[in-house]
């Protein structure tokens, strides 16, 4: 076991648990009025649907190192479309911050994988942690 597979470990269980809190608090605080305020700010109303789902059960996967690479994909687009779509006029503090560090890990993972602790990786669904360029 590689130190840099424990530290990508860290990052991947922080990243799943971030982004499974934010699905599950759309849910609790009601995914229509997420999907009304996407409708308020021009874009259509069922990518709340999707957001909170990719979130949510995205975030479980994470932290279970179960489709890493792709969640994480995933995880990175809507971080992209949030900063694009709402976070960019507030400027970086207070703005867009936390999610260009979300998107950083997102990245990362995305690039490298994680199969320290995976159950993916236990269940032959994954090869290694290593992405060949």
């Amino acid at each position: 076991m590689k130190r840099s597979e424990v530290g990508l470990f860290i990052v991947r269980v922080v990243l799943g648990l971030t982004f499974f809190l934010h699905g599950l608090d759309k849910f609790q605080n009601g995914i229509s009025n997420i999907a009304g305020w996407f409708d308020s700010i021009g874009l259509p109303g069922f990518l709340a649907y999707i957001v909170a789902v990719i979130e949510l059960v995205g975030g479980v996967m994470m932290v279970l190192g179960i489709g890493t690479r792709m969640v994480s994909i995933l995880f990175a687009l809507v971080m992209v479309g949030a900063m694009i779509t709402v976070k960019l006029p507030l400027g970086f503090l207070d703005g867009f911050e936390l999610d260009v560090v979300l998107l950083a890990m997102s990245l990362q993972l995305a690039i490298t994988g994680n199969t320290f602790l995976s159950l993916g990786h236990a269940m032959g669904l994954t090869k290694g942690s290593e992405v060949n360029l």
